[in-house]
This record gives C-alpha cells, sequence and structure tokens, in this order.
C-alpha cells in the first residue's frame, strides 16, 4: 500500500468519526428525559386572565441545556382553560427520531388543515423565546420552544 492511499483512508475514516460524532451529538448527547414528577413537567398556558396550570397524564417530555428551543413534550389533557392565548403562526420544531411520541411534521399539517390549535403556553420561558403547545380535540397535548418575534403588535420591542 502506498502514501497516497494511506492518506485517503485515514482521511475518509476521519470524516466518517466526525459525521458520526456530529448525528450522536444531535440525536442523544445533549437530550434528556424530563421526570414526569419534577417541576419542569408542570405546565401552564397563558389566558386572557394569567397563566393557568394544566393537569396532564401521560406525560413524556425532554429537554436539553445545550439550546433554549430543544424542550418537547407530549401529554394528554382532560381539560383545557377558556381563554388561552392562540399562536396561529407557530409550526412546530423537529425533535430527534428516538423521542417517537412527537412527530413535527404530522403535528405541522394538522395545525395547516387546522385538525390541531396552537396556544401560547408561556411568554418569554428564556429571553426571546416562548413556550407553544399544540391541543387536539382528543385531548393530546404537543409542546416546543420557539424563538418569538418582537414587533410592536405584540407589544414587544428590544
Amino acid at each position: 500500500m502506498n502514501w497516497g492511499k494511506i492518506a485517503i483512508v485515514t482521511l475518509l475514516g476521519g470524516g466518517i468519526a466526525a459525521g458520526a460524532g456530529v448525528w450522536y451529538t444531535q440525536e442523544y448527547a445533549f437530550f434528556d428525559r424530563i421526570d414526569p414528577a419534577s417541576p419542569e413537567a408542570e405546565i401552564s398556558v397563558e389566558t386572557a386572565t394569567g397563566p393557568v396550570p394544566l393537569t396532564l397524564t401521560a406525560f413524556e417530555g425532554i429537554n436539553a441545556d445545550s439550546s433554549p428551543i430543544r424542550w418537547r413534550i407530549c401529554a394528554r389533557a382532560e381539560t383545557l382553560p377558556e381563554g388561552m392565548i392562540p399562536a396561529p403562526n407557530s409550526l412546530p420544531l423537529n425533535g430527534p427520531r428516538w423521542f417517537s411520541c412527537y412527530d413535527a411534521p404530522q403535528i405541522g399539517a394538522d395545525l395547516q388543515s387546522g385538525t390541531a390549535t396552537a396556544w401560547l403556553a408561556q411568554s418569554e420561558v428564556r429571553p426571546d423565546v416562548d413556550r407553544i403547545l399544540v391541543t387536539y380535540p382528543d385531548g393530546r397535548v404537543f409542546g416546543w420552544h420557539e424563538y418569538n418575534e418582537k414587533n410592536p403588535e405584540r407589544g414587544v420591542m428590544d
């Protein structure tokens, strides 16, 4: 084997290892499951009269300290409070493939078709980040964090 082949094999091997490392960190390394009994699993929703806590069952959630928008949940709600604030322009962000209860393309399609409705759960959960919940008539609830728009119509400006 000559030095050219050794260099090519080394470069290809290094590229494959780097790609595998990036994939692993995006899919697994930074995510932690949210314990349903923890305070982080206590979700409230904004209403016209202020925040109202939701009673959720079948809670599954993930979060990561590496980014403010990696939070995702799946749950069921028996009842929803009156006066929830809509979030009509929200679209779900993809989650890791192993978090199988959360299907962003399906949730997005359901939002566009009107099968599901997006609500503002918490404004500014972190600076410039809102918590969004999507509800279905059968009680399913999905949530994510998204960067918010700072504009005069929303009443928020830097």
